[in-house]
């Protein structure tokens, strides 16, 4: 971790596990079965699985190999956001939270690409995932707990499907598609 990063991890701690959990709930209790935020839902739960996964790998070729499938659902979770939700959230008078969000996924998307050039068994690795991990948990806070309420809260019917549809042909392109 950079000097920076942890100046910035300790002038900004993260919000507790439990008002984490509380965005979740609150969002879940918003969701709808297959609409937009139901699928973010589902996706940020596989991205924090895999995280752990990543971490749980005991040798070199399967931290690789789960780094490789979080970076894939990762990086077309954030494609289909950034295609989909953030235009969205724009046009529903949160261009600030639109801005910041593309920034944090372009910083997350960087720091990925960073963790490819270090020993996977070595503790500056697992220094780096964590950083991601924390980043990545607060980026999901943000969404979960605030963001997408409103826009769930405030897009006509028609606009929540159109944002639906989007979300998941997006995604879909760039994770679904064969390697």
């Amino acid at each position: 971790m950079s000097i920076i990063d942890k100046v910035v991890a300790a002038v900004t701690p993260p919000e507790s596990e439990e008002a984490r959990v509380k965005a979740r709930q609150d969002a879940e209790a918003v969701a709808r079965p297959g609409d937009w935020l139901s699928q973010i839902l589902d996706h940020h739960r596989q991205i924090e699985a895999l995280f752990a996964a990543v971490k749980a790998a005991t040798t070199p070729s399967a931290r690789r190999d789960a780094q490789k499938r979080l970076a894939l659902v990762l990086t077309g979770h954030s494609i289909a956001e950034e295609a989909a939700i953030y235009p969205a959230l724009a046009a529903d008078k949160q261009v600030g939270h639109a801005e910041l969000a593309y920034q944090e996924q372009s910083a997350a998307k960087m720091e990925m690409g960073l963790l490819e050039r270090l020993d996977p068994m070595s503790q500056d690795y697992l220094d780096k995932l964590e950083h991601i991990r924390g980043a990545v948990a607060h980026h999901v806070y943000s969404e979960e707990g605030t963001w997408f309420l409103e826009l769930a809260k405030d897009a006509s019917p028609d606009e929540q499907a159109m944002i639906a549809q989007r979300y998941r042909e997006e995604f879909d392109r760039y994770a679904m598609s064969p390697a």
